[in-house]
């Protein structure tokens, strides 16, 4: 397997591999290039985004938007990220139709072990995670590797979701937890 395929099958994997870091730098550069494109270039700003998910979307971004490598990322239709969005899209990310996520939400699919020999020989993992439809994520919140959460569910401002949340609740805290359902 290439490290690409270990480290979408949840594997362990190199990240300074050539073909990561060269996808990587790929991103980065997009993500430049979005950043810096005027606010009023939404065209513009809709063919970068084309570019960086390889895919049509009518989502609407914010400036700034960092990502590890933007093909990794599923958007449902209508996705909106307020400002300082970062999702590290080691493996699939998938965001549902009308999400809405808060500023400075963070994802991460990357992670690392926690054996620390393993982690100075440079090995990590990823894995998945889903965001189902009609869901807002407040602001600062972090998502952790391997996470699900449901659709028509509401993650309140500065929770760090660690295990997954089921459709039809509102859920808050460090760690997250289910404070109602809806």
């Amino acid at each position: 397997m290439t490290e690409k395929q270990k480290m979408l099958a949840g594997e362990f994997y190199e990240a300074s591999d050539t073909e990561l870091s060269q996808d990587r730098l790929r991103a980065k550069q997009i993500c430049h290039q979005f950043n810096q494109t005027n606010p009023s270039q939404i065209q513009h700003q809709q063919s970068i985004l084309k570019e960086l998910f390889n895919q049509e979307t009518n989502a609407h971004i914010e400036p700034h938007f960092y990502c590890d490598y933007g093909y990794n990322i599923q958007l449902g239709d209508g996705f909106y990220a307020n400002h300082n969005c970062v999702i590290l899209d080691c493996n699939i990310v998938t965001i549902g139709d009308f999400v809405q996520f808060g500023p400075n939400v963070q994802v991460y699919t990357a992670t690392h072990p926690i054996d620390s020999k393993q982690r100075f020989e440079g090995k990590e993992m990823a894995y998945p995670i889903h965001i189902g439809d009609y869901t807002w994520i407040g602001g600062s919140t972090v998502i952790m590797p391997g996470v699900k959460i449901g659709s028509n569910t509401v993650i309140g401002a500065g929770s760090v979701v660690t295990k997954s949340i089921p459709d039809n609740v509102v859920a808050a805290g460090n760690p997250c937890k289910v404070i109602k359902h809806i």
